[in-house]
């Protein structure tokens, strides 16, 4: 596609990560090298950008953050390393680094019992280094346990009939007759916690954490409606507990993002729910970014329908629409056309598909591609 040439001003890069080749770090640094190979002189600012899953704790040390690491519970119940990012009194919390499925042992789901114990100690983390306002980002998770995890880490206490505590994950939950949230740490009550998701599902039902996402994390059928059943059980006990307000936050938007973590984290932290990418592009100042930039480029792995849906470069495309920025994308494989592409305020889009029609050398080569699909962005938008 022939594009409409910038003269003046700076190139953004703000693209997210291309999922299992380049980070979005790298995926700025070889478009920045394409870009150079043909425009020499042309001035250049980096900003990676997430939307609250994989990549969201990189992308903010990239944008200047601290990287923090510590040992936390893993979703089987092991000890893994977990990063999060600090400036300030802001953190960036990525629940995948501590319960997502790439904590898993290769070919090993548990979606009945594993937990996001994890989360709650890396939240925790981040309270104890001096956070004040802390970004939860949640996507990629192990999980189906409604954050009951998360939340016991932080201290609730969830028992079954004899008193005893629940084990691990959300088939435990069908089990649950008391939800006891006082001893939650009272820092949490001064802390501002912000849920960053660009999943808006509400917890049970149809289109709820289990049914929709629990696939995906090795549910088979009837692993799905035990799951359903259980954190539907769950609600109608913290109702019990907390009043009308538990069963309203249940069908909230991002209630049932990462198996329900979202809805712990509305219902017991007095979480505000905002789409991941618009809550990352404001902590890691792309709004000022913007401003001194003449053309932007975004992007991802894979541009889909999906990336309709609330993904980085949908927010990133409209944020700079607002601002009458132009934008452009790259991305390893196109899945949508150029009319929905328009729509989304993406002038043009460069795959690395365009210049290696297989899948699995892009992949591979992901980096070296990726800097030719940038010269051909350079040649056709700026002079």
């Amino acid at each position: 596609m022939d594009g409409t040439h910038t003269e003046t001003g700076r190139v953004l890069i703000a693209a997210d990560k291309f999922k299992g080749s380049l980070t979005a770090a790298e995926v700025a640094e070889h478009v920045t090298a394409g870009l150079r190979r043909v425009r020499p002189g042309v001035a250049v600012e980096a900003l990676p950008i997430a939307d609250g899953g994989d990549g969201t704790v990189a992308a903010a040390v990239a944008g200047g953050f601290a990287l923090r690491q510590t040992a936390v519970t893993g979703p089987l119940g092991k000890a893994v390393t977990a990063s999060y990012a600090l400036r300030d009194d802001t953190a960036v919390v990525e629940m995948a680094q501590a319960s997502g499925l790439r904590k898993l042992p290769d070919g090993v789901l548990a979606p009945l019992s594993a937990t996001t114990y994890g989360t709650g100690e890396l939240l925790l983390a981040a309270v104890d280094a001096g956070a004040r306002t802390v970004v939860l980002g949640v996507g990629g998770s192990a999980t189906t346990d409604g954050g009951a995890g998360m939340l016991a880490a932080l201290g609730a206490r969830f028992l079954d009939e004899r008193g005893e505590p629940l084990g691990p994950g959300g088939g435990p939950l069908g089990r649950l007759a008391t939800a006891d949230l006082t001893g939650l740490d009272p820092r949490l009550k001064d802390t501002r916690i912000i849920l960053a998701s660009d999943v808006d599902n509400p917890l049970t039902g149809p289109a709820g954490a289990a049914a929709v996402y629990g696939p995906q994390k090795g549910a088979d059928a009837d692993d799905v409606a035990a799951l359903d059943a259980a954190l539907a059980h769950y609600v109608r006990v913290l109702e019990a507990t907390l009043g009308p307000r538990a069963a309203r936050c249940a069908e909230q938007p991002g209630a049932g993002a990462a198996g329900g973590v979202g809805y712990a984290a509305l219902v017991a932290l007095d979480a505000a729910f905002r789409p991941g990418v618009e809550v990352l592009m404001e902590v890691l100042g792309f709004h000022a970014a913007l401003d001194r930039a003449g053309l932007v480029i975004t992007g991802e792995g894979s541009l889909d329908s999906q990336t309709l849906r609330g993904k980085a470069p949908a927010g990133v495309a409209a944020a700079a629409r607002r601002a009458g920025r132009r934008t452009v994308a790259v991305c390893g494989r196109l899945a949508i056309g150029d009319d929905e592409l328009r729509a989304a305020g993406i002038e043009a889009a460069y795959a690395l598909t365009d210049v290696e029609p297989d899948p699995a050398v892009c992949m591979a080569q992901a980096g070296p591609l990726l800097e030719r699909v940038a010269e051909r962005l350079a040649v056709e938008h700026l002079r």
